[in-house]
C-alpha cells in the first residue's frame, strides 16, 4: 500500500516549495472555511429574525380580523335568530340555517385572509382535536394540505394556550407542487358560534432560501478564488526564496565533486544576496585553501620521495660499513660487539622504512603498477605462514590455516598480496597473546578473500578505522617484537584497492 505513494512521500520530504505552498493552501483553506460558516450564519439568522418579525405582525392582523369577522357574523346571527319561530321542541329554526353559513363563513375567511398575501402567505384553519363537525373540517388556501403542513406539536401548543405560537415546518401542497420550508404562526380563535378553531399562518421561506444559497455561492467563489490567489502568492514568494537556496545547493555538489571554480550568480542588494555573497566568498576560501593544501601535499610527496631515494645512496655506503664491523664483532671486546650488532639491526629496521617511505610516494604520485598474473593465494599464504613461524614460537602462538583443501586461483601481483598477508599476520601474531590465528580462504563468485584472525587484546570503538592511517599505533607505549615502522597497515591497504579489492579491520575489546 506504501508503494505507490513512495514517489510523492519523497516529494513531499525533498521539496520545500511544495511544502510551503500545501500549508499555505490548507490553512487557507481552514480560516476561508471558518470565516464562511460565520458570515453564514450571520446571513442566515438576520434573514431569519427579519421574516419572523414581518410574519408575526402580519399574523397578528390576521388574527385579529378573523375575531372581528366572528364577532361580526355572531351579532346578526342573534338578530336574525330574535326574528324566527320556535319548534315542538323549542330549538330555534335558524340553527341549521346557522351553521350552513358557518361553512360558508369559514371558506370566506380563508379566501378573504389569504387574498391579501398574493403569494406572501397561505391561511389553514383546522378543528380543535378531532372534532370537525358544525363546518369545521380542515381548509387551506393555495391547494396547501392542511394536516399535513402543520406540525402536530404546534398544534398542542395552540390548544394549550391563548397567545400564538409559531415552529418551523414544511408546505405539502395537494397539486403535486414540490414541499419548501415555511414559517407557521398559529392561534386558537372562535367561530361566529362561539366554538374554537385553529388558524394558521404558513410563510414561505423560499426567498430566504434563494438569498442564502446565493450567498453561499458567492462565498464558495470568492473562498475558492482567495484560496488559489493565496497559494500562487506563496508560491511566488517561496520560489524568490527557494530558487536561490537550489541553486546554492547544485553550485555544493558541484564543489563537493571538485569543480572549484564554481560561483553563485549574485543580483540585487537584499538577504539573498548577501548569502550568495558569503557563498561565493567560502567558496573561494576553499578554493585557495584546498589549492595550499595540494600544494603542500605534492610539496611533502615530493620531499619525501627526493629524501627517499637521496639517502639511499649514503645508506648503501653505511650498510656496507655496518656489515664490515659485524662481521669482525668476534675480535672486538663486548661492549663494541653489542654495539655492532644494534648498529645492524637498526640498519635494518631503517632500510625497511625507507622501502616503505619510497612505496607510499609512488602510491601518493599514482606510479603504483600492478603486475598481475594467475597465482594459487595457497602457495602466497604458505610462504608468509612459514616466514612468521620464528616469530609466532617466540610468542608461544599457532598459526592454523583454514579452506586450503581446494585452490584459490585469482589475477593477482604475488609480490603485493604476499606483503598484505604478511602484515596482516604478522600484527595477529604481535597482538594476539599467545592465542591461535586462524587464517582462512575461500572463493566464490568469481572473487576470492583471505580473512586473518586472532583473540588477544582487539581494538577499542572507533580504532578499527584508525588501523590504516600512517604511523598510528593501538598502543604508543606497547613494545614491538618486530620493530616495525607504522607503515604496514596503510600500504597493505593501497595494495587491496590497487588489485581493485578491499580491506577492513575488525575488532573489540578482549575479543581479537
Amino acid at each position: 500500500m506504501r508503494r505507490p505513494l513512495l514517489p510523492v512521500m519523497r516529494l513531499w520530504r525533498r521539496n520545500i516549495q511544495l511544502r510551503v505552498v500545501a500549508t499555505t493552501l490548507v490553512m487557507s483553506l481552514g480560516v476561508v472555511l471558518l470565516l464562511g460558516f460565520v458570515v453564514i450564519g450571520q446571513v442566515r439568522n438576520g434573514l431569519l429574525d427579519a421574516k419572523v418579525r414581518a410574519s408575526q405582525s402580519q399574523a397578528t392582523g390576521g388574527f385579529a380580523v378573523a375575531k372581528q369577522r366572528a364577532d361580526e357574523a355572531a351579532s346578526g346571527a342573534a338578530t336574525g335568530g330574535a326574528a324566527g319561530t320556535g319548534t315542538a321542541d323549542g330549538t330555534s329554526t335558524t340553527d341549521g340555517r346557522q351553521s350552513q353559513n358557518v361553512i360558508q363563513w369559514m371558506s370566506d375567511l380563508v379566501e378573504s385572509l389569504s387574498s391579501g398575501g398574493a403569494g406572501a402567505f397561505d391561511v389553514v384553519t383546522l378543528p380543535v382535536g378531532d372534532d370537525s363537525g358544525g363546518g369545521r373540517s380542515p381548509r387551506g388556501s393555495g391547494y396547501v394540505n392542511p394536516t399535513s403542513s402543520v406540525p402536530a406539536d404546534l398544534r398542542e401548543r395552540v390548544n394549550s394556550g391563548t397567545t400564538a405560537a409559531q415552529s418551523y415546518t414544511r408546505i405539502v401542497y395537494s397539486n403535486g407542487k414540490d414541499s419548501q420550508p415555511a414559517l407557521v404562526i398559529g392561534k386558537q380563535v372562535n367561530d361566529p358560534n362561539g366554538r374554537p378553531y385553529e388558524l394558521y399562518y404558513l410563510f414561505p421561506l423560499t426567498q430566504e432560501e434563494k438569498s442564502l444559497s446565493l450567498v453561499k455561492g458567492t462565498l464558495a467563489t470568492a473562498g475558492l478564488f482567495v484560496v488559489v490567489l493565496l497559494g500562487a502568492i506563496a508560491w511566488l514568494v517561496v520560489r524568490q526564496v527557494v530558487t536561490p537556496v537550489r541553486m546554492a545547493a547544485g553550485i555544493a555538489e558541484r564543489l563537493s565533486a571538485g569543480r572549484l571554480q564554481e560561483r553563485m550568480k549574485v543580483t540585487g542588494e537584499d538577504d539573498i544576496a548577501r548569502l550568495g555573497e558569503a557563498f561565493n566568498k567560502m567558496a573561494q576560501n576553499l578554493q585557495v585553501k584546498i589549492q595550499q593544501l595540494e600544494d603542500l601535499s605534492r610539496m611533502q610527496r615530493r620531499f619525501v620521495s627526493d629524501v627517499s631515494h637521496e639517502l639511499r645512496t649514503p645508506l648503501t655506503t653505511v650498510r656496507m660499513a655496518a656489515d664490515v664491523i659485524h662481521e669482525a664483532r668476534e675480535d672486538f671486546d663486548p661492549v663494541t660487539a653489542r654495539s655492532a650488532e644494534l648498529l645492524a639491526d637498526q640498519l635494518d629496521r631503517f632500510e625497511s622504512l625507507l622501502a616503505d617511505l619510497l612505496e607510499i610516494s609512488r602510491f601518493d604520485a599514482g606510479a603504483a603498477a600492478l603486475e598481475a598474473e594467475p597465482i594459487d593465494l595457497r602457495e602466497v599464504v604458505r610462504r608468509v605462514v612459514s616466514g612468521a613461524e620464528p616469530l609466532a614460537e617466540r610468542k608461544g602462538t599457532r598459526i592454523r590455516v583454514v579452506g586450503d583443501q581446494q585452490p584459490v586461483v585469482a589475477e593477482a601481483d604475488a609480490r603485493r598480496v604476499e606483503r598484505v598477508l604478511r602484515n596482516l599476520v604478522v600484527n595477529a601474531v604481535e597482538h594476539g597473546e599467545g592465542k591461535d590465528v586462524v587464517v582462512k580462504l575461500a572463493a566464490a563468485g568469481g572473487a576470492v578473500a583471505v580473512a586473518v584472525r586472532d583473540y588477544g587484546v582487539g581494538l577499542k570503538p572507533g580504532e578499527a578505522t584508525r588501523v590504516f592511517s600512517r604511523f598510528w599505533r593501538a598502543d604508543p607505549a606497547r613494545a614491538r617484537t618486530t620493530g616495525g615502522t607504522g607503515l604496514g597497515l596503510s600500504i597493505a591497504l593501497e595494495d587491496a584497492r590497487l588489485h581493485g579489492g578491499w580491506l577492513q579491520a575488525w575488532g573489540e575489546p578482549g575479543g581479537g
